[in-house]
């Protein structure tokens, strides 16, 4: 029987969900919820400075995350604008 995994979100991105219209809220909980159904097959492997992290994309949201053995960490959530960056500023900064 395969292992369940578990979501964790970190503060960063469940402070930036709760900002958000109740449309994209909907939305985005439909993502974790397909992130977490198959995490390895939804998300697109990120490379060079954010390697190790997939992301998903819900419109022009992206949602950035990391896999582990049980658990899937949502790292980021934001603008494809701006979310790069962001996510690479703040894997920096845990270092």
């Amino acid at each position: 029987m395969p292992v369940k995994k578990k979501l964790s979100v970190l503060d960063e991105p469940a402070r930036f969900i709760r900002t958000l219209h109740p449309e994209i809220k909907r939305k985005i909980k439909a993502a974790l919820a397909e992130i977490l159904a198959s995490p390895s097959k939804e998300g697109k492997a990120l490379r060079d400075g954010l390697k190790g992290l997939r992301r998903f994309r819900v419109g022009k949201i992206r949602i950035v995350y990391r896999l582990t053995k049980n658990v899937i960490e949502i790292v980021s959530i934001g603008p494809r604008k701006t979310i790069y960056e962001e996510t690479y500023r703040l894997l920096k900064r845990k270092r």
